[in-house]
């Protein structure tokens, strides 16, 4: 922890004393960007990669059925997106969805589908078992109305420019249609081309949601940039003004 501080302080001299988001200006936030997304477009790349297409296994397929037929939207989600982009096979295959937690669990019901780790259901994600075979969880559209450095309440939503706002770093916001149509509201996948690590939005509001995303821009950092001193000068910033935010929750 010490040699992050030593780290951003090298660069920036800093001091900005956390301040808790508040409901009201959460509230308001969410709503100002809300008006917004219907006028934000995103990428019209489509992906036909054999990565990609490696993906849709039996279970997969009869997964997208399901909320296909009821109308649901269903979305590749965070990871497994930079992955595929990046032409690696991903470990686990999140997925995001119009559909409520209530909505998915009586879908799996009818269908006679397993669902385990329920005690996912309060942060919008249940855990689908297809076939006996593979593991999926499904995680639905959310709002993080209220943030304290670590955890978030939340709230559903059926936007998905609003759920990628909510998330850390550009290269992680980008959704995938099973069709390979690629959504991609705050130019991740340019980043990604470019090596280029920052977080969504204002950075400042980005780690204070959430202040070991401080420990999680490093990490990628360390593995997508080109060199060392490949940060954007913003974003360093911005994580000394907030470094001692992290600190205080690891004691």
């Amino acid at each position: 922890m010490r040699r992050i501080t030593a780290f951003a302080s090298d660069k920036i001299k800093f001091f900005f004393p956390h301040q808790p988001q508040s409901k009201f200006l959460a509230h308001h936030a969410q709503k100002r960007l809300e008006r917004h997304s219907s006028t934000m477009t995103s990428s019209t790349v489509q992906i036909t990669s054999p990565v990609f297409r490696s993906l849709f296994t039996p279970e997969l397929k009869v997964l997208s059925e399901m909320f296909k037929e009821r109308g649901f939207e269903l979305r590749i989600a965070g990871g497994a997106v930079r992955d595929i982009l990046m032409n690696i096979v991903p470990v686990d295959i999140d997925l995001a969805t119009t559909a409520t937690p209530d909505q998915m669990k009586l879908m799996f019901q009818e269908n006679e589908i397993r669902m385990i780790n329920v005690g996912g259901e309060k942060h919008g994600t249940v855990t689908a078992r297809i076939n006996d075979q593979e593991n999926y969880e499904i995680t639905t559209l959310r709002i993080d109305k209220v943030t304290d450095g670590r955890f978030a309440e939340v709230e559903f939503t059926r936007d998905w420019v609003v759920d990628a706002n909510r998330r850390d770093l550009t290269i992680n916001s980008m959704f995938l249609d099973l069709e390979g149509n690629l959504f991609d509201f705050f130019n991740g996948s340019e980043d990604l081309q470019k090596r280029v690590i920052r977080f969504v939005g204002e950075p400042d509001k980005r780690i204070q949601e959430d202040y070991l995303r401080i420990l999680r821009y490093f990490r990628f950092f360390g593995r997508i940039s080109n060199g060392p001193d490949d940060h954007v000068p913003e974003t360093l910033a911005a994580i000394a003004r907030n470094v001692e935010g992290l600190e205080r929750k690891q004691e």
